[in-house]
């Protein structure tokens, strides 16, 4: 709802005085809690100050990407954007074609699977710092980011957008994100809160789901968003659990949300996910967005007047049906979001895309990408040498930053792989057949290719057998069912005859190196024929520079898996239980695998992946030695101390992940044989060694017991593993717990 009510007798007085606040000396030499009072005091103030009609119309959108202000009051409208991995380009005000601006090209940064994959908080603290300052710059108070939805089945189309399959990962990699990008003064909205795990149905299916899968799997990630990175909003998901919708479910924002974890910032819904004006002003949502789509027409259809929280929600504010306690919540909410955005002067002015950006992108890249294999040390490939060096696959040349839904970009520049290698590879000839071919990008369907796949597979045989390196881009694209928002994946196995092609390249050159571009993990049929294998996500704008990076050898690989690849789609335990646990029935959904997600399941059931979450090969070799704990039994209140050393015993400098999972031995309940509780990357040169020491509280191997409805810590012995991933343990220790 907006109002064109002009009030003779401004309040400006609340602004004056934080802007007289924020600007004073004496502000940074008080508390944070004393710079809160001060806040919620002008809070309190304006309150009085606004119009039941002015309180609703903040509550809801103006435009696709905005919601009003009061200019009376001097209160400023709040505009957002699309980009967990970079700033979209402006959408036009009523529709979501794209406005047709000349300066809203920006640095285009890896997908969040790249970035998990790195295990570099470090990485993915600059990396939110790089786009909050592209957000500030382009004057948006909100981006729509990072997304931490748990990696459930590979056949989700926004697995790419996401931090992986374990709750700990996700949770170490998002706060340094979050508390990057609001340093700029720009919120960051974590989302989709919550169970969001496929696309396929995602705005009706009902998600049931047991309170232990719930806690220990689901939602620790947005818990540590909140309470740690303390971001500033939360979007609310399309989907129902427990037969109520997530963006306006009494449990999930009002119990769990505002309750037990204390968050005092701004739920927005998904674009179109509110569905009743009752159960949106009492159930925790604050901000309604993208409900209509065609805006102020010349029919009231979709109007944004009409949205649930405008007309409707005003109507039942003004019979008293709904308490003024409920607007004034959202509002307070809002108005505290606007003092550390666009009502805090302090903030930076921001910077457009630029080369400090664009390293940033380059050392995500590189340092995210995971070697699989490497036989016979194919990789890395010496770039003294006069080699001739086909290149197959679309996706050396296709752009990746296109497509895929709300979080396409429209990158200043982006360098493909083929631009990548050929600028590296100078002493090489460089061939490149395209193979097989996808079809231009499309949002919500399929546009088959129009050119001649057996005339694609040719060429690129061809090319292939005059070769002496074939490095093949494979994998998927941002294209409907793809790796793409809107529907979900249709098959394991690579797309657009790839498997087919590549069985035609080796029984004409066995000296062949797979490339995957992809944010899911696909079926690999001939991984046993290929001599290397390397996932290189997406990218972004410098995708290009930094898989030539990388295959040159300039920079060693270190990232790590940040979810499992099974061999075949029914080991996926998602899949295994049938259809009723993926993708349910089109109204319901059972998760089956309850708290055995991913490596939990791998491990538990003893089904062996194709590739283990956390595998990730090097150029060099490490041997991780010296395991000890401070000592063998703890209380309930102390933390254990691990300590170890990384040698790195080959020819190349490099950096190991060494990982620590904790099993309960002989558990009462049905638990993980493991679980994830610790990381840390260590950069070791070649012939040395360094040592380290990661620390893990007691409380945190806690699980959740549904009859009392909170955490309990099971005493006596537990496991703890180290190792290099989740399937290549080389200690164990035994402690226990009284």
């Amino acid at each position: 709802m907006r109002t064109n009510q002009v009030h003779c007798k401004p309040a400006l007085l609340a602004i004056a005085f934080m802007v007289l606040l924020f600007s004073s000396s004496d502000m940074y030499a008080q508390t944070t809690n004393q710079m809160n009072k001060e806040i919620e005091a002008s809070i309190d103030r304006l309150l009085t100050q606004l119009s039941l009609e002015e309180k609703v119309a903040m509550c809801h959108a103006q435009s696709k990407f905005s919601t009003p202000g009061v200019p009376r009051l001097g209160i400023p409208e709040i505009w957002m954007s699309d980009g967990p991995h970079g700033v979209r380009g402006e959408i036009n005000w009523d529709n979501w074609g794209y406005a047709g601006w000349t300066n809203d090209s920006i640095t285009a940064f890896p997908a969040l699977t790249s970035l998990a994959a790195t295990f570099n908080p470090e990485l993915s603290k600059a990396y939110g710092k790089s786009i909050g300052e592209e957000a500030r710059y382009r004057k948006k108070d909100i981006i729509l980011g990072p997304g931490v939805n748990i990696y459930r089945t590979p056949l989700n189309g926004r697995n790419f957008e996401y931090m992986g399959e374990d709750p700990y990962l996700a949770s170490i990699m998002v706060v340094p994100y979050i508390q990057g990008l609001q340093q700029n003064g720009v919120a960051a909205c974590v989302k989709h809160f919550v169970l969001n795990n496929q696309e396929l149905w995602r705005n009706h299916i009902n998600v049931e789901v047991s309170d232990r899968a719930l806690y220990e799997i689901y939602l620790p990630a947005f818990k540590t968003a909140i309470q740690e990175g303390q971001a500033w909003s939360i979007m609310g998901a399309y989907n129902k659990y427990r037969g109520q919708f997530c963006s306006h479910n009494e449990r999930l924002l009002t119990k769990i949300l505002k309750d037990d974890w204390g968050f005092d910032g701004v739920v927005i819904t998904d674009w179109g996910s509110a569905h009743d004006t009752k159960e949106a002003a009492l159930y925790g949502l604050d901000m309604e967005m993208g409900t209509g789509t065609d805006g102020l027409t010349t029919t009231l259809k979709n109007a944004y007047d009409n949205y649930y929280l405008a007309y409707p929600f005003l109507e039942l504010l003004k019979s008293g049906e709904i308490e003024e306690k409920y607007v004034d919540d959202k509002v307070r909410r809002i108005l505290r979001l606007m003092f550390r955005t666009n009502m805090n002067p302090n903030r930076s002015f921001g910077r457009m895309n630029n080369q400090e950006h664009l390293d940033v992108a380059r050392s995500v890249g590189a340092e995210g990408m995971v070697l699989l294999k490497n036989e016979d040390s194919f990789f890395p490939i010496p770039t003294d040498k006069k080699l001739t060096i086909a290149v197959i696959g679309e996706n050396a040349t296709r752009a990746m930053t296109v497509g895929g839904g709300s979080s396409e970009l429209k990158a200043k520049n982006e360098i493909s792989p083929l631009q990548g290698i050929r600028e590296r590879f100078k002493n090489a000839t460089i061939v490149h057949a395209m193979g097989y071919a996808s079809g231009p990008p499309a949002y919500g369907r399929v546009i088959p290719s129009e050119l001649d796949a057996e005339v694609l597979k040719k060429e690129a045989v061809i090319a292939a057998s005059q070769a002496d390196v074939v490095l093949f881009f494979g994998g998927l694209n941002k294209n409907h069912h793809q790796d793409c928002e809107g529907g979900d994946r249709q098959q394991f196995g690579l797309p657009f005859g790839q498997d087919e092609l590549l069985n035609e390249i080796l029984n004409v050159n066995d000296n062949v190196g797979v490339v995957l571009v992809s944010g899911n993990a696909v079926g690999m049929p001939w991984l046993s024929e290929v001599k290397a294998v390397m996932q290189a996500w997406y990218i972004g704008s410098e995708a290009g520079h930094a898989i030539a990076d990388v295959l040159s050898g300039t920079v060693n690989p270190s990232g790590k898996l940040p979810f499992s690849f099974p061999k075949k789609l029914t080991d996926n335990a998602a899949h295994y239980y049938g259809e009723i646990s993926y993708p349910g029935d089109s109204i319901n959904q059972h998760y089956k695998d309850d708290i055995l997600v991913g490596y939990r399941w791998h491990d538990t059931k003893k089904i062996k992946p194709l590739f283990a979450f956390g595998h990730g090969l090097s150029y060099t070799t490490y041997a991780i030695s010296d395991v000890t704990t401070d000592k063998s039994e703890y209380t309930e209140t102390e933390s254990i101390k691990i300590a170890y050393t990384v040698s790195n015993t080959g020819n190349a400098n490099g950096a190991e992940v060494v990982q620590v999972y904790v099993g309960k031995l002989k558990s009462k309940v049905d638990r993980a044989i493991k679980e994830l509780k610790g990381f840390d990357k260590v950069k070791v040169k070649k012939g040395t060694k360094e040592s380290g020491e990661i620390s893990i509280d007691i409380a945190d191997l806690k699980y959740y017991e549904e009859s009392i409805s909170n955490w309990r810590l099971e005493k006596g012995d537990y496991m703890i593993y180290v190792g290099n991933a989740s399937d290549n343990i080389v200690k164990k220790l035994k402690i226990s717990i009284y």
